[in-house]
């Protein structure tokens, strides 16, 4: 069974939604956005998913500890496991994870597993900018990306 739990921030209404124990996926949005079959509640992991939003928000967290299982292909899982070793504070381009995928030529493969991410900033696709150093996409639009840069990289990326 799908549960969830929203979370009212300075970016938006966070949806986390937990299946089995597990964070699943988590929504940004001015309303909560859910599958209908998810029923509202507060578990374990959906509270600590949001203590840990919280403090990254506020600057106090650098890390997620949660139990996440992302669903995707193959691919997609490879490339959002590659994510989540980008260090806070750090970017990496496309290119960069299409080789740590053992896929050079990938770029846009990469892109496209990026923007498919069901967790976005727990799995931080917000790191991973264009070769030429701008910000490319973002699944949560780029004033959010620009945001989640600024807050863990303020002098390089100013709003």
């Amino acid at each position: 069974m799908l549960k969830y739990s929203c979370l009212s921030t300075k970016v938006g209404v966070i949806t986390f939604i937990e299946r089995g124990g597990e964070l699943v996926a988590l929504n940004v949005g001015a309303a909560p956005d859910h599958p209908e079959s998810a029923v509202p509640a507060n578990s374990r992991v959906l509270s600590a998913a949001k203590r840990q939003m919280k403090e990254y928000l506020a600057g106090k967290r650098r890390e997620f500890d949660l139990p996440i299982v992302p669903v995707g292909t193959k691919f997609q899982q490879n490339v959002w496991r590659e994510l989540l070793k980008i260090p806070f504070g750090k970017t990496v381009n496309y290119l960069d994870i299409a080789k740590a995928v053992g896929c050079p030529d990938g770029s846009r493969a990469v892109g496209g597993a990026v923007g498919k991410n069901p967790i976005p900033i727990i799995i931080p696709c917000h790191r991973v900018i264009a070769s030429n150093g701008k910000l490319g996409g973002f699944s949560l639009g780029l004033p959010m990306k620009r945001q989640l840069l600024c807050l863990e990289m303020p002098l390089k990326f100013l709003p």
